[in-house]
């Protein structure tokens, strides 16, 4: 083998590899985005996330918000006068007629969406001093609606009941929103 025969050699090895990491270069600029278009969206993504609230620095009778998917969840640690009243609701007498064991996993944990089913505001009724209507839940400042001690629907334009998101206990006092 000669000296012309190795530099040949090495310039067909050079353009190559030269070749083989353009073509590696290239392909991944193709595939890269057709992979990264099927992951989910940032914002799609921060939807799906759940929220773990401990339960046991709230007191009975205490109301707590907090956030989920940029909504207001509030927690109700209801008394069992409180419970009793809703459960002894007339389901007749309701525009949206849900019964209080179905609204809560646990009769003491009221969890619900804390966003007026008519127009989005935000009811009153979370912290002391707050109105609560007449059935000692929560009131729509924005349009009267009133709603009763289990977030049902009981006066005013709101057509649905608070809406219950879906959430689990994952201890004893430990609960998973989302």
């Amino acid at each position: 083998m000669g000296a012309g025969e190795s530099v040949r050699s090495s310039r067909r090895d050079f353009l190559f590899v030269a070749t083989a990491s353009t073509f590696a270069v290239g392909i991944t600029a193709v595939v890269w985005p057709v992979i990264n278009s099927l992951s989910p969206a940032d914002d799609v993504r921060a939807l799906a996330v759940s929220v773990e609230v401990d339960l046991s620095p709230i007191e009975v009778g205490q109301r707590i918000t907090v956030m989920w998917r940029s909504m207001p969840v509030f927690i109700d640690h209801r008394s069992q006068e409180r419970i009793a009243e809703a459960r002894a609701t007339n389901l007749a007498e309701l525009r949206d007629p849900q019964r209080d064991e179905d609204r809560a996993l646990r009769p003491e944990w009221l969890i619900q969406v804390g966003i007026c089913t008519h127009l989005g505001c935000i009811p009153l009724g979370q912290q002391s001093g707050d109105p609560v209507g007449d059935w000692d839940g929560w009131f729509c400042a924005c349009h009267g609606s009133q709603y009763d001690s289990s977030g049902r629907v009981r006066k005013g334009p709101a057509p649905r009941n608070l809406e219950i998101p879906p959430y689990a206990f994952v201890s004893d006092m430990m609960v998973r929103i989302g």
